[in-house]
């Protein structure tokens, strides 16, 4: 972890608050590329876009790529607020993310550990460094609030 890590995670969970402001699951993600700057940020927008593929990690893995004009993402690192999906853990690989850092761990659709451990699969040509747990308890907070509320 280093303090760059730190920062896009302290950021990550204001873009998670946001989304849950917006009636979206609170999920937030900042890129950083090598040096720890911020390329772009994300949130859950499923429900005002209509997208299935809103989530926060691809909004803002196309916000990166729009940034320097290049979908490799070789070099930068993925900071989110809750453990990625299947289908962001496919984008991730895509991109070539080299790491990726998260908060809470989702036992009933992570794909970067709990569930299936996709961004780290030895089948697979790219795999990604993977970092969990960080402000884990923050960021399971922001969920487990969202939840509550619409029981």
């Amino acid at each position: 972890m280093t303090s760059a890590d730190d920062r896009a995670m302290t950021r990550a969970l204001e873009l998670a608050a946001e989304a849950a402001a917006a009636d979206e699951i609170p999920v937030g993600a900042v890129v950083l590329d090598a040096e720890g700057r911020v390329l772009a940020e994300g949130r859950n927008d499923r429900e005002a876009t209509h997208d299935p593929t809103g989530h926060a990690e691809v909004n803002a893995l196309r916000g990166a790529a729009a940034s320097i004009g290049s979908w490799n993402l070789d070099g930068c690192t993925l900071v989110v607020t809750l453990e990625p999906c299947v289908m962001c853990a496919g984008a991730i690989l895509q991109s070539r993310i080299s790491r990726v850092v998260f908060g809470a761990w989702d036992d009933k659709a992570g794909a970067a550990g709990s569930m299936y451990d996709v961004l780290r699969d030895r089948r697979l040509p790219h795999r990604a460094e993977v970092v969990g747990g960080v402000e884990a308890d923050a960021a399971t907070g922001l969920l487990r609030s969202f939840f509550e509320q619409r029981r």
